[in-house]
């Protein structure tokens, strides 16, 4: 059960997606639910394994290295204006060149109507992987607004409150700030702008 408001938000939009739609791009493999195609693949999600089966689910990233259905570059998308039903895109933008570049590219081949669900951090530490991206970018809530000005709604979702953003940044408690997540909540900073990153949510 998902105690905090990015988690449930993550899930509906998700159950959302794969609900409403049928041709999903995953760009860089974000789910994580197959090993065979991601380099990070995370624990078993059944739901989330079962709806991937059950639609036309492909990862697009920009190397062969982790045998992604599609190679192509975020920059140029390898895809047709108006093709794609919906697109996921977490945790990329902050390692590609040109983000805003990027994300006017899922907006065109994007269907009128069709969902973007992005993943961007702010306040968090820097996580290259050597030899296969770099990390250049960090986002805040204007920032955020300014890149999906051109969609036609857009939900914004912060990834954790100002405590637990705080001790985010260190490796000790990375991924593992529940208790100072309760204490945002005490104090009122759950929903705060001083955040670990967004989940967003779009519609062209």
């Amino acid at each position: 059960m998902k105690t905090n408001n990015w988690d449930k938000f993550a899930e509906e939009k998700l159950r959302k997606i794969f609900t409403d739609k049928d041709y999903i791009i995953d760009i860089g493999g974000g789910l994580r639910v197959d090993p065979k195609r991601n380099n990070r693949a995370k624990n078993s999600n059944p739901w989330l394994e079962s709806a991937i089966r059950s639609k036309n689910y492909k990862i697009l990233d920009k190397v062969p290295d982790y045998k992604p259905d599609i190679v192509g570059d975020i920059h140029k998308l390898p895809l047709a204006d108006n093709s794609i039903e919906a697109i996921i895109c977490l945790a990329v933008l902050e390692h590609v060149e040109e983000p805003a570049l990027a994300v006017r590219e899922m907006y065109r081949v994007l269907k009128p109507g069709g969902y973007c669900y992005i993943y961007v951090p702010f306040l968090y530490y820097y996580h290259p992987l050597k030899g296969y991206y770099q990390d250049f970018y960090r986002f805040t809530l204007d920032g955020v607004k300014y890149l999906t000005k051109d969609f036609s709604r857009v939900e914004i979702q912060n990834v954790r409150g100002a405590l637990a953003t705080v001790f985010n940044l260190f490796p000790i408690f990375s991924k593992r700030t529940g208790w100072f997540n309760w204490l945002d909540r005490v104090f009122k900073k759950e929903g705060s702008n001083q955040t670990s990153g967004f989940n967003i949510f779009c519609i062209k």
